[in-house]
């Protein structure tokens, strides 16, 4: 997935823009910004000509009545069969299938991702166990490098004692310091480049010594990292779309 900004009517939403297995190309606009999805067979031209399109169209049918198109956080992706979807430097291509039982399953080949979901929930339920099934396979993939990242930091700063780093499918915020000292990090953060993940990290073991934001804890967290305010504000201004 590809994403920019855009600003309409002093606005701003972001544009997801998708290249899946699909015939033609389609614009929606969402709750999580402006959705565009291309065929995989366009040439560059082709693909920028499609892309100027839909943006038209988007702008033209937001100003015609602004406020049907405020923007609001969702906890859940809406996501496609044959849709590629792309997390950090790796990129899955989901295959979704629907069956009459219980529960919803997901398992993991080759950088596909097969989801079996239950045909007996809602559509928001729908989402729900898409997106938590994509999040809870690609953390599978990604807890050996998490627990490498903790693990080096702590030594090069602290050498505080922890018990287990779990990443988790948590939409209410980045990480947590538990009373009995696990760390726990959202998947969100598989989104986010290298440094972002290492300050989140940091923060999180700063909380081992301090368990809140007191000025000891920011002083921890300073000398590990000088430039910490400048990781808050990437997160406030790019984490809109971290979204499984």
């Amino acid at each position: 997935m590809q994403t920019e900004k855009l600003v309409i009517e002093d606005k701003e939403f972001q544009i997801n823009i998708y290249t899946e297995n699909r015939n033609n190309s389609r614009a929606s606009i969402g709750k999580i910004g402006i959705n565009i999805r291309l065929p995989r067979f366009l040439n560059r031209e082709e693909r920028f000509r499609e892309i100027l399109r839909l943006k038209k169209w988007a702008i033209e049918t937001i100003r015609k009545k602004p406020s049907r198109f405020d923007q609001k956080q969702v906890k859940f992706r809406a996501h496609e069969d044959g849709e590629i979807f792309s997390i950090g430097k790796d990129s899955y291509q989901i295959s979704i299938t629907f069956s009459d039982k219980q529960g919803s399953s997901v398992r993991i080949k080759d950088n596909r991702i097969f989801l079996n979901i239950s045909s007996n929930l809602n559509e928001d339920e729908k989402r729900e166990h898409i997106s938590t099934l994509i999040s809870r396979v690609v953390a599978k993939g990604k807890i050996l490098y998490i627990k490498y990242k903790v693990d080096e930091l702590n030594k090069r700063y602290f050498n505080f004692t922890y018990k287990k780093v779990f990443l988790k499918h948590n939409t209410s915020n980045w990480g947590s310091c538990s009373s009995n000292r696990n760390i726990n990090l959202s998947t969100r953060l598989l989104f986010a480049p290298e440094e972002i993940i290492e300050y989140v990290c940091i923060h999180e073991l700063a909380h081992l010594k301090e368990s809140n934001h007191s000025e000891a804890f920011w002083k921890l967290v300073k000398e590990a990292m000088p430039n910490y305010k400048d990781k808050i504000k990437w997160l406030k201004e790019n984490s809109g779309g971290f979204i499984f």
